[in-house]
């Protein structure tokens, strides 16, 4: 009887310390699975049983019943995709094309989304979407005006990505062409055809410089030949009789001019008013 009693007494003991300390810690997994933490910028979607309750939870701390409920983080901050895809452009030249979205998460509608699509929401409606738009205002532009309207077709994806996610809860911000990429063969005929536009340039200006040299020498002559004009109607309208005959006596070498009479004679005149004639001709 004595040897029960020992052995009794350390088995009560040891129960009265585990089961405390079993009960606490039980109490204390009860307790945390009994609160959730919603981090910034997200919004918390809860099930039960598996089952999604309507409404979200905002940031903060929450309670939940244990075991029971669940709760899922969704992301609502601005979330940055990039896709790299194929369209083709108007002239049916091959465009890989890798882009940069940006979006985010309607908290309001967080759960219909999780409910509705699951949490890769991203793969199953953000890449297709972008797919099918890129492809539509690809198809409007020739190879070589995508690269010059890069702007328009950022903002057509913009728009038409919003109008096809945001009754849905998806909100795009932005969009970024990071690159396009065309075959060799079509970057080749770019480039030949730049030169050819930058040699035809080149003659064009060449042709312009010649006919305003032209122009330029034309128009100083014309100046030059107008202005001796007037130079020598100036001289002529300031010529009189009385000048005129000054000019004639300062040029007048002294002698008489000799006259040719009817006869063929040279008939001299001398100071004197006398004359003589010539007959030896």
């Amino acid at each position: 009887m004595a040897d029960n009693n020992v052995t009794t007494i350390p088995n009560i003991k040891w129960k009265r310390i585990v089961i405390p300390i079993v009960i606490v810690a039980l109490l204390a997994v009860i307790g945390l699975n009994s609160f959730t933490i919603v981090q910034a910028g997200h919004t918390g979607v809860v099930t039960t049983f598996g089952k999604v309750n309507e409404g979200v939870m905002q940031e903060g701390i929450h309670f939940k019943i244990p075991f029971i409920q669940k709760v899922v983080m969704i992301d609502n901050r601005i979330q940055k995709l990039e896709v790299n895809t194929e369209a083709f452009s108007k002239d049916l030249q091959s465009v890989n094309t890798v882009l940069a979205i940006n979006y985010r998460v309607d908290t309001a509608k967080s759960y219909s989304i999780y409910k509705n699509i699951g949490a890769d929401y991203e793969n199953v409606l953000v890449v297709p979407a972008v797919n099918e738009v890129l492809k539509a205002i690809t198809a409007t532009y020739t190879a070589e005006e995508s690269v010059t309207n890069r702007q328009l077709i950022s903002d057509g994806l913009v728009s038409g990505l919003n109008e096809k996610l945001n009754d849905i809860g998806l909100y795009v911000t932005d969009v970024n062409i990071i690159d396009f990429d065309f075959s060799d063969a079509f970057i080749t005929a770019i480039e030949e055809k730049q030169v050819a536009q930058q040699q035809l340039l080149k003659a064009e200006t060449e042709k312009k410089t010649k006919i305003t040299n032209a122009q330029a020498d034309a128009e100083s002559q014309k100046i030059r030949a107008q202005g001796e004009a007037e130079a020598n109607k100036t001289i002529s309208q300031s010529l009189s009789e009385k000048i005129i005959e000054n000019k004639k006596i300062e040029k007048w070498n002294g002698e008489l001019p000799k006259v040719t009479g009817d006869s063929g004679a040279l008939i001299n005149l001398d100071l004197d008013g006398n004359k003589t004639e010539d007959n030896n001709k």
